[in-house]
């Protein structure tokens, strides 16, 4: 398994990918965006039934694991075996720019929404500029 990492000024996102077939984990496909002042990650859990998932927060890191249960093929002949089953994990690296501790989660149809805010002090604000000859005295002097 490699170990892929990307960085983003708001959220790194750190995770393994897995490999289809036999009893090896497969990965867990995750959509990543931002809609205004917080970010949503939806991953794909066909099959997954929400009592077999899991999530943690620890500091700004963010760990879901889901199960899909085995299905009893004894003395099937395989032709194709694609669909993971067993266990499965994704790590998250969250930015320190996020909220980790108000982030909420949802589970309908085999995905799973993630939905953290941008904490208060790292949302865009206003900054009013005075106009005229006294405030550029006061610049110009660091006054």
């Amino acid at each position: 398994m490699g170990i892929m990492r990307f960085n983003d000024p708001l959220f790194d996102r750190l995770f393994e990918f897995g490999s289809y077939g036999g009893n090896r984990s497969g990965i867990m496909p995750m959509d990543a965006f931002r809609k205004d002042d917080e970010f949503v990650l939806r991953f794909d859990l066909p099959g997954v039934h929400p009592e077999n998932i899991s999530m943690e927060v620890e500091g700004q890191d963010l760990t879901i694991q889901a199960e899909r249960a085995w299905e009893d093929t004894e003395g099937a002949v395989w032709l194709v075996h694609e669909r993971p089953q067993g266990a499965h994990s994704r790590q998250i690296k969250l930015g320190s720019s996020l909220d980790a501790e108000n982030l909420a989660a949802s589970y309908d149809q085999g995905v799973l929404t993630v939905t953290i805010p941008v904490r208060e002090e790292a949302k865009p604000r206003k900054i009013s500029i005075e106009v005229g000859s006294d405030a550029k005295v006061l610049e110009a002097t660091g006054s």
